[in-house]
């Protein structure tokens, strides 16, 4: 049975992702509890506790008697924002489409320490699939998902909406670290992207955070000449 988000976690969200998305700028003076109490219906108690965890993910700054206010960000910022593929396809004027190859919930891997350290105690969400630009295969994915951070998306229907759409749709995230090389296309599935084993491979290995939570760990690996990663750099 899926975990229905608490009360704090969803106001948590839902401020984390105005903040995120510029919305709310550093500095802006968030509404008092009182009101945010008023707003949700709920105790000062849920509301303290999404300010708090806000406030430790270094999102918001509270001060006695002054307030909450969206906190500064660092004076120089060096981003590589995520793409959503299916949004980077259709712009590129081609169909796009995700086919699920299958997916699991289990334990982290003892002898693996990415999915202990993302995990932790508690299950992982395992996802396999393809990506298609014009029925074309351009990536395999291989992605695991902390169920602790994230426990809706056990219930996302994944033939609708890829993982990774899903999580840039419902989570923000406030830390990525990207790996990114050249690898020759694997045995276990290069006949799912119709290359041959050994073919050129652009791959992408990201994780992202929320604060201190671990939400995903995926790696996506291209057909050569699919895909091509973009950004620029500079002061904030």
């Amino acid at each position: 049975m899926t975990r229905i988000p608490a009360l704090h976690d969803r106001i948590r969200t839902e401020i984390e992702g105005q903040i995120l998305s510029g919305r709310l700028k550093p500095g802006d003076r968030l509404p008092s509890e009182l009101e945010l109490m008023a707003v949700y219906q709920c105790s000062r108690m849920t509301v303290s506790k999404a300010l708090s965890a806000l406030s430790g993910a270094g999102l918001l700054q509270r001060r006695k008697r002054a307030g909450t206010v969206v906190a500064p960000r660092p004076a120089e910022t060096m981003v590589l924002d995520i793409p959503d593929l299916a949004v980077e396809v259709a712009r590129r004027g081609q169909a796009y489409r995700f086919r699920l190859i299958d997916r699991e919930v289990r334990a982290a891997h003892a002898d693996d320490p990415r999915e202990v350290g993302l995990a932790g105690a508690g299950q992982l969400l395992f996802v396999r699939g393809v990506h298609y630009a014009d029925e074309v295969p351009m990536a395999f994915e291989e992605r695991r998902i902390s169920l602790e951070a994230v426990p809706e998306i056990a219930a996302a229907d994944f033939s609708v909406e890829a993982p990774g759409s899903w999580l840039l749709r419902h989570i923000p995230w406030t830390e990525a670290e990207n790996r990114i090389g050249a690898v020759g296309a694997h045995e276990a599935w290069a006949s799912l992207l119709n290359l041959a084993p050994g073919a050129p491979c652009l791959s992408i290995e990201r994780r992202t955070w929320r604060g201190e939570a671990r939400i995903t760990l995926v790696r996506q690996t291209f057909v050569a000449g699919a895909f091509e990663l973009v950004a620029r750099f500079g002061a904030a």
